[in-house]
């Protein structure tokens, strides 16, 4: 089966132009990036030898989270710690269902001390943890889309993380695998557009995503599973465009990605435009600084 062409923006059919869209409470972890640098380099977005602006860093994220609060979001903070410049980015900080908070397991020693400090936090803050026996980067590498788990590996979370995910919360999970190491994690490819599916939300829990960050497997698995999903550029997909957050109804989006832009407006959604720019210098982006909290102690 060929490979999807991506050359220009498409939304591939379905909901009607406007379609009335409802907005999900959401309760997300964040982590200020007091000690934000580049340091190191684990991902093709980081040059130590660039300068970083730490509290550039900082009014962006803080631009981000009162973003989140102006639109009724509830927000827990984890304290930042020094040396761990790359703790702000809380989406890899674990995956959490239903109250239990399945840990992280970082692939880098660079980033291996995270782990503890969030399964803490999870611990002191009400939620069941799963500690992890296999290497995973939490919700970078774990979305839920419905009822249903999508598990990327290739880069960072193993094969054997998506059994145990799998096995800790007793939902499907579908392997996809990533090919492109701009787009490490899958949160940098996928971005899970409807947070609620059934009562109180959509009927089926759609998608965006760049079809080509995956191999022609995962693109078959995608196109056979979400045919009303938007496929984005590869121009929106390079600046981070899919690495956002969306409550069902607006949709926290990079500046740059105007196509994708465009597409959510089409469907229904409310594009919101937050700037991290700054901290994608550490390969991260809105998603990646946006860890859900499903369920859990309040």
């Amino acid at each position: 089966m060929s490979a999807t062409p991506t050359a220009a923006p498409t939304s591939n059919a379905a909901p009607a132009t406007g379609a009335e869209r409802v907005q999900q409470h959401r309760r997300y972890l964040m982590c200020r990036p007091e000690h934000f640098t580049v340091s190191y380099s684990i991902n093709p977005w980081m040059e130590p030898s660039r300068p970083t602006d730490t509290a550039l860093a900082v009014r962006q994220w803080q631009a981000l989270h009162d973003t989140y609060v102006s639109l009724g979001h509830e927000i827990e903070l984890i304290d930042p710690l020094e040396g761990l410049p790359d703790m702000v980015y809380t989406a890899n900080g674990g995956f959490v269902i239903d109250g239990i908070a399945y840990g992280p397991k970082f692939r880098f020693r660079e980033r291996a001390a995270e782990a503890p400090a969030f399964i803490d936090w999870f611990a002191a803050n009400g939620f069941e943890v799963a500690e992890p026996v296999e290497v995973n980067e939490g919700e970078g590498d774990f979305l839920l889309v419905g009822d249903t788990i999508l598990a990327g590996t290739g880069f960072r979370s193993t094969g054997d993380s998506h059994r145990e995910v799998g096995e800790v919360f007793s939902r499907e999970v579908v392997s996809l695998t990533l090919t492109d190491p701009r787009f490490y994690h899958l949160d940098t490819a996928i971005s899970v557009l409807d947070p609620v599916e059934g009562p109180g939300g959509v009927d089926k829990a759609n998608i965006a995503y760049l079809p080509t960050a995956f191999d022609e497997r995962s693109q078959a698995i995608l196109r056979e599973r979400y045919p009303d999903a938007i496929r984005v550029s590869d121009a929106d997909g390079a600046v981070f465009g899919l690495n956002s957050a969306s409550d069902g109804k607006n949709v926290i989006i990079s500046p740059r990605a105007v196509g994708f832009e465009a597409q959510l407006r089409e469907r229904g959604y409310t594009p919101v435009m937050v700037d991290l720019s700054e901290l994608l210098l550490g390969g991260g982006g809105i998603k990646c600084c946006t860890l859900e909290l499903r369920g859990g102690a309040r």
